[in-house]
């Protein structure tokens, strides 16, 4: 890999234009790919992504492309920002593009877990990508302030530490810090999991509850979603981490978290379907939650909060039923923090 790396961010929405920002601040040459032809025109227009990071300017040094082949030609490093749902037919793109480097680093920056398959989404790019090394990037990071140059830490996993540390050297700057870790599928988790209890905070903002209902949520989701990571593979320290406590608590308060405001919306009445309809960006968590009630379910890992959150979303349950139904469930000690080592 050399110096200054050329980069693909494969995604044009609000995240991976942060990311083009940050690392075209860095020095790197940057294509930002996207498949909607008349949105990559308005970008290389106005240099502006109104739709999804309005009053934030791409510098000259980022190339929005609508060809992924000119994207991929001479990249070193791909960032695959696509929604979940998205990720197998961008792996398709890719592949009838013909232009990925063998070298070439696919870094997963997507939040989510697929439905049926209960896999990760570096799980579908090295099904895909057998050759090329694959790589996660997650943490507390809402696109609008890493566009901004706010201090953010992240983390980055990947099984081979040289890459994760080129990949480190790639995105460090004053604003941004990056950790390393080989802990993969905890990374990809903790980021993953993470959005669902977003869902819930927010329906509890919905809801008009207040700051003792919204800390005990935050800590009862910390244990429940470390207890199903650890089932799913991942290291329970790393849930104790950026990736699991830090994203956890970020997307729980920001009021820039997609899945905060559409439990919010739930709390106030509005249904899931109205909710979907007047959205134009995706909020992970609802696709996630249908995913880990299905993994929690077959390896039969206790997730109240999650199973709460999918009967409001797909069953029609109301926030009130299902806030009641959590506040009497049987009383039990608090020792799940303390033994999920034992259970992973």
């Amino acid at each position: 890999m050399t110096e200054r790396p050329h980069v693909a961010v494969l995604g044009a929405g609000s995240w991976g234009t942060a990311l083009a920002l940050l690392l075209a601040s860095n020095g790197h040459e940057v294509h930002l790919w996207g498949r909607n032809e008349e949105h990559i025109r308005q970008l290389r227009k106005t240099r502006e992504n109104s739709d999804y990071l309005p009053g934030v300017m791409l510098p000259e040094t980022i190339e929005p492309t609508a060809w992924i082949e000119d994207a991929l030609d001479s990249a070193e490093i791909v960032l695959a920002v696509t929604p979940s749902r998205s990720v197998r037919a961008l792996c398709e793109s890719i592949t009838e593009a013909g232009t990925l480097r063998p070298e070439a680093v696919l870094v997963s920056c997507t939040k989510g877990i697929e439905h049926d398959t209960g896999l990760r989404m570096s799980e579908i790019l090295m099904q895909h990508f057998l050759f090329n090394p694959v790589a996660v990037l997650s943490g507390p990071s809402h696109a609008e302030e890493v566009a901004r140059q706010a201090p953010t830490a992240v983390v980055i996993g990947a099984a081979d530490h040289g890459v994760a540390v080129r990949l480190q050297q790639a995105f460090n700057n004053r604003s941004f810090r990056t950790y390393t870790s080989d802990d993969v599928a905890g990374i990809e988790l903790g980021g993953a999991l993470k959005n669902i209890y977003a869902i819930a905070a927010g329906i509890c903002d919905g809801l008009g509850l207040g700051d003792n209902t919204k800390a005990a949520l935050v800590t009862r989701a910390l244990a429940e979603l470390s207890r199903l990571g650890a089932r799913m593979g991942g290291n329970p320290a790393t849930f104790q981490g950026l990736s699991g406590v830090g994203d956890l608590f970020v997307t729980c308060i920001s009021q820039h978290s997609r899945n905060r405001k559409v439990g919010e919306r739930l709390g106030r009445g509005e249904t899931p379907e109205a909710i979907a309809d007047s959205m134009r960006m995706v909020a992970e968590g609802v696709p996630t939650t249908r995913s880990a009630h299905q993994c929690a379910e077959r390896l039969g890992v206790e997730t109240p909060v999650a199973k709460q959150i999918y009967a409001i979303l797909y069953e029609g349950k109301s926030p009130s039923d299902a806030l009641l139904e959590l506040m009497t469930r049987d009383p039990k000690p608090e020792r799940e923090l303390f033994s999920i080592a034992e259970m992973a």
